[in-house]
Parts: structure tokens; sequence; C-alpha cells
């Protein structure tokens, strides 16, 4: 389990992360995510004792990183994946580091093989590909057997085929009651892997609720209508309070239940031929709920947020 409470990190003028506090259980996989410059990465780094805190404090299993005396056996961690000595072979690299935590050498080869690497252990890590590094670098985490993982931006450079194995790989580390902390810009792919969220913005906590709450809770209730007299549909709608939008062969009409639209086109004599409920996409929740944390935003970032907010009117 980690714990971080009240963390707080300044650079200089410049305040990283800001009074954050949150918990990440095991048995799950929780998704660590927000916009760029969010304080994510930094957060990590005070979580593994790479950075210190400005103020609070991060747990894991109840002590802090620095008291672990096997940290590998506790925690293992990719923050990135080309931390490794170029001229290493892989297989020299996860000996160093076994040897570091009295892991036995055994196990390097168990790594090798679990994220299939075995085929090129002898071969320079300075000459991989990112998604071997990135392979490498599990392999690194995995090492020590812990019951806590954190992974930065673990499906960079991976094929589909390999980003369809670690989220397997995963929910199958979740499964086996590990506590496993993912961070990642792909958020399609978070919402396959994460059950929970922890999502922050400008260094401050947003939310930390499953995905699906955190989905539902962005999303108004919003249902497509397809009928050949939508002119007698949209004034009774709007009258009752709803809000309507053309959309591709219909309409989406937000604010109202699809049952109360259905009573509505009853009581106007309106033939319906689609009457469908609408669910939001991860996608969409994050970029509503930190759009006013976002750092920079490109023409396009503006244009496609005001699709959205239209979109959800």
């Amino acid at each position: 389990m980690i714990e971080a409470q009240g963390l707080t990190k300044r650079y200089g003028r410049t305040l990283a992360v800001n009074n954050l506090s949150f918990s990440v259980e095991p048995g799950q996989v929780t998704g660590f995510l927000g916009p760029n410059g969010a304080g994510k990465s930094t957060t990590m780094r005070m979580i593994l004792g790479l950075d210190n805190p400005t103020s609070g404090q991060v747990r894991i299993g109840g002590k802090r990183y620095h008291d672990l005396k096997q940290p590998l056996r506790t925690v293992g961690a990719l923050l990135d994946a080309k931390w490794v000595h170029p001229n290493r072979s892989a297989r020299a690299h996860l000996a160093w580091m076994a040897k570091s935590n009295k892991i036995p050498a055994r196990r390097v080869d168990e790594v090798l093989d679990i994220v299939g690497l075995s085929s090129v252990a002898g071969k320079r890590a300075g000459g991989f590909s990112l998604g071997m590094s990135q392979r490498l670098g599990i392999a690194g985490a995995l090492l020590g057997d812990p019951e806590v993982l954190l992974f930065d931006e673990p499906v960079n450079g991976l094929d589909p085929e390999g980003i369809l194995w670690i989220r397997k790989f995963m929910h199958r580390l979740a499964d086996e009651g590990r506590t496993v902390f993912v961070s990642s810009h792909l958020l399609s792919e978070m919402a396959l892997t994460a059950s929970n969220l922890v999502v922050i913005g400008k260094g401050q906590l947003i939310s930390q609720s499953t995905t699906k709450q955190f989905v539902a809770r962005a999303a108004e209730n919003s249902v497509k209508v397809r009928s050949p007299h939508l002119d007698r549909l949209r004034p009774a709608v709007e009258r009752a309070g709803g809000t309507i939008v053309d959309s591709d062969g219909g309409v989406v009409i937000s604010g109202m239940e699809s049952d109360k639209i259905g009573e509505l086109a009853a009581e106007n004599g309106v033939v319906l031929h689609e009457l469908s409920p609408q669910t939001g996409s991860l996608e969409q929740a994050f970029m509503q709920i930190t759009g006013d944390s976002v750092e920079y935003h490109t023409g396009l970032e503006t244009e496609a947020q005001q699709v959205l907010e239209a979109s959800a009117k």
C-alpha cells in the first residue's frame, strides 16, 4: 500500500506538488493521471526517495523508502526505460541490481523470460529499441518479486501485442494481491487497465475514485435520438429544460432521461427511430475535469475542449 499525506515539493519559486494526499490499495491497478506538468513524475520520484518532499510524507507499507533495508524486495519501479548503462548487457544490468539487494542470481533469467528478452539477454542494452528497453525496465521492477510496483508510461514504444501483454500482466499482478500504480497518457489504454484512478492537476488532487465513478462524474446524461419529426421534438425538449444539439443522423439531448424524452415524443406525436442513452469515455471525462489544470493549450486542444463542452450541453 502507498500512502501520501500532505505531499509538497518546491523547486525555487515553482510549486510542483501542492499538499497532495492519496492512497493506493493492494489488489488492484490504480492509474495516475494528470496533464503535462501536473506533478506526476515528481510525485513518483518522492515515493521512491529520489526527491525529498518540501513537506508532507509518503509511506510504502508504513515505511519511508529510505527505511527499507532491501528496497527491491518491497518496491519495483520503472520510471525511465533508458536508465541503463549502454555498454552493459541486459543480463549484466539485472545481475548488478540483484546483487545489490541480495536477490538470487537465478531470478535474473526468470524475469528475462517473463518479459520476453531471453534471446537478447547477452546483447548491449544501448542497442535496444525503446520497446525492448521498456521490457528490460519492467524486468528490473519485477526482480525482487515486490509487493508494490510503480510504472511511469510503461507502454511507450510497445507494439499492439506488447501493449496487450502489459495490460494483462498488470491485471495478473493485481490479482496476486500486489499494489500496482501506473502513470500513462494513453487514456484509452488506462480505461482498460486501471480499475481505480488518482487524478492530479497543477500538483493538487483533483479526484480519487474508481474509473467508472470518474467517468460518470464528468458525463452528463445524454441520449441520442433519431426521428423524422425532430422539428416537433426540439421545442418540446427545450421547454422541458433539455439541451439538444445536432449529431450525425439525429440529435443528442442532454439534461433529460430517456424515459422523459420518450414521453415527450408520445405527447407530441413524434415517431422515434432511435432513443439510446450515451455513455462518456475516460478521455472525455479527463478533458472535462482537468481542463482548468492544463498549463499550456494548443489551438487544436482548445478547439477539442470546446467541441467536448458543446457536446455535453
